[in-house]
C-alpha cells in the first residue's frame, strides 16, 4: 500500500521538523509538504496530493480554522476525496475545538500528545474515522464540555436535542462515543460483534446528520446526554 501522505502546517519550524522526523521514521507514513502560516498551508494542499493534514490553530495572519475551513470546503478532482484535518491544540486554545469542528476538521490533538498519539491520529483520520477516542481527547472533551454546550465559537449552529427517532440501543451507543469507547470496546460492552457496532454508529451519524464521529461526540455534549466528569452508566 502506498504511505499516507501528510502535510504539516505549523508557524514553529521546530515542531515541524519534530513531526516530520517522527512521521517519516515510519514505512506506512510520509510528510510530502510544510508551511508556516494557515494561508500557505491552504495553498499547499490545493496543489498537493495529500491525505492528512496536521494543522495548528494559531498562526499569523490566516490562522488553523480558517485554513481548515478552506481545505474541507474546496473543490476536488474527481475521485480524489479532500484531506482529512487534524488541529493541534493546547488547553489554554480550547475555545477553537468547537470552531475547528465545525469548520470541517475530523478531530484534534493536544500538541503535547506522544508520538504514539500523533501517529494513531494519522492513521485513524486516514482511515475514515475521526480522533476521538485517544484519553488526551476526552480529557479535552471534557474540559470544553460547557463550551460545547453553549456553542462557544462555533462556526455553525449546533443542534440542542437527540433526533427523534434514535433507538434505545442507538443512544447507547452515542453515549459510548462521547466516553471515548472505540468500536471494539463498545461491542464487548454489549456482548455484539463490531459489525454490529459499526451498523449502529452509522446510524447514530445519518440520524444526527454528522459527518464523522467528532460531530456526533459534540452533540452528544450539546444536547446534554454527557456531561464534562460523568461515569458511563452500567449496560442495560
Amino acid at each position: 500500500m502506498p504511505a499516507v501522505r501528510v502535510v504539516l502546517v505549523d508557524d514553529q519550524q521546530l515542531v515541524r521538523a519534530g513531526f516530520r522526523m517522527v512521521i517519516d521514521s515510519q514505512p506506512d507514513l510520509e510528510v510530502v509538504g510544510e508551511a508556516s502560516d494557515g494561508l500557505a498551508g491552504a495553498q499547499l494542499v490545493e496543489r498537493t496530493d495529500c491525505d492528512v493534514v496536521l494543522m495548528d490553530v494559531r498562526m499569523p495572519g490566516v490562522d488553523g480554522i480558517e485554513a481548515t475551513r478552506r481545505i474541507t470546503g474546496a473543490a476536488r478532482p474527481e475521485g480524489r476525496p479532500s484531506p482529512r484535518v487534524v488541529v493541534l491544540t493546547t488547553f489554554d486554545l480550547d475555545e477553537y475545538v468547537v470552531a475547528a469542528i465545525g469548520a470541517g476538521a475530523s478531530g484534534f490533538l493536544l500538541k503535547d500528545a506522544p508520538p504514539e498519539e500523533m501517529l494513531a491520529a494519522v492513521r485513524t483520520v486516514h482511515a475514515g474515522d475521526a480522533v476521538i477516542a485517544a484519553s488526551s481527547t476526552r480529557r479535552l472533551l471534557q474540559h470544553v464540555g460547557p463550551m460545547l454546550r453553549q456553542g462557544a465559537g462555533a462556526q455553525a449552529a449546533a443542534p440542542t436535542a437527540l433526533p427523534a427517532d434514535l433507538t434505545p440501543r442507538e443512544t447507547e451507543v452515542l453515549e459510548c462515543m462521547a466516553h471515548g469507547l472505540t468500536n471494539s470496546e463498545i461491542a464487548a460492552r454489549f456482548f455484539v460483534s463490531e459489525a454490529t457496532v459499526k451498523t449502529h454508529v452509522g446510524r447514530v451519524l445519518a440520524k444526527t446528520g454528522s459527518r464523522d464521529r467528532v460531530q456526533a461526540v459534540v452533540l452528544a455534549y450539546t444536547a446534554g446526554l454527557v456531561q464534562p466528569g460523568d461515569v458511563l452508566r452500567d449496560a442495560r
